[in-house]
């Protein structure tokens, strides 16, 4: 008799008051019979984040939510590096990230996960500009550079690339756990380096469509600064894959602490 897989969602929250419940007001019965746990890993936000899930996990006991406190603002790869280590202290198969400002449905994960696709692959990923998604609020100049860049990857790794870091992802723990991760930026970049990763290290990876909206969510992509770096990253691997596994951090840390806020056993 197969035992059930430990699945973890993390969910990283910065400043997101208004939209996380609504994240969380996601998870019914049928998503929660999938998961293990739930970790929100608050940022340092600067608004009432923290309050709000504090207040959720109040009228929901029921919900195994537990709220993180970064040590200090270590920006969304490095929030990944925290949920990450977590995952793997704790004994979790699988960790799904679901961003916090409820741009993506963690419902689009049902077929991945009632069929255990999961289990073919070391990354599943959702794809925005792949047949089947559906994009809500989202620019068509948006769109365009993201294909684009969709394209240029998918070149250099010579594998068709969907999406270069949407905000609903499944990982496998087993994958994480040697840590080849832990000197990509803490920045918005840091999920392109795990697609240039999984090239270099040949995980095995998959897209499947999601719904993607913008509405009152505020964006931190600074567009042009953030192209340029892009494609310099990309550039750099080209000329020599081993540009992976150099120093890619502002500030080097040799830790990514968080506190326990609160806990729904």
């Amino acid at each position: 008799m197969s035992t059930k897989d430990r699945i973890l969602l993390f969910i990283p929250g910065y400043n997101c008051e208004k939209q996380i419940t609504r994240v969380l007001g996601q998870l019914d019965e049928g998503i929660l019979s999938f998961l293990t746990g739930i970790i929100v890993v608050n940022n340092r936000s600067t608004d009432g984040t923290e309050e709000a899930v504090t207040g959720y996990m109040k009228e929901h006991p029921e919900v195994p939510v537990t709220l993180l406190r970064n040590r200090d603002n270590y920006g969304l790869g490095g929030s990944h590096k925290t949920a990450f280590q977590y995952a793997v202290d704790h004994n979790y198969d699988y960790v799904i990230v679901l961003h916090g400002d409820d741009q993506g449905d963690i419902h689009d994960m049902n077929r991945v996960l009632k069929k255990k696709l999961y289990k073919k692959y070391d990354c599943c990923l959702g794809g925005r500009f792949m047949r089947g998604s559906r994009l809500k609020g989202y620019s068509l100049f948006r769109t365009f550079g993201n294909i684009v860049y969709n394209f240029l990857f998918s070149a250099v790794v010579r594998n068709r690339i969907f999406d270069l870091g949407s905000g609903l992802n499944m990982y496998s723990v087993e994958m994480l756990k040697d840590h080849f991760y832990e000197k990509f930026p803490d920045k918005l970049t840091f999920n392109y380096c795990m697609i240039l990763a999984s090239h270099y290290y040949r995980h095995r990876i998959m897209f499947f469509p999601i719904t993607w909206r913008e509405e009152d969510q505020v964006s931190n992509v600074k567009m042009a600064s953030q192209a340029v770096s892009v494609l310099k990253m990309l550039a750099s691997y080209w000329k020599n894959h081993e540009f992976i596994k150099t120093e890619l951090r502002e500030i080097p840390r040799d830790a990514y602490l968080a506190d326990v806020i609160q806990e729904n056993k």
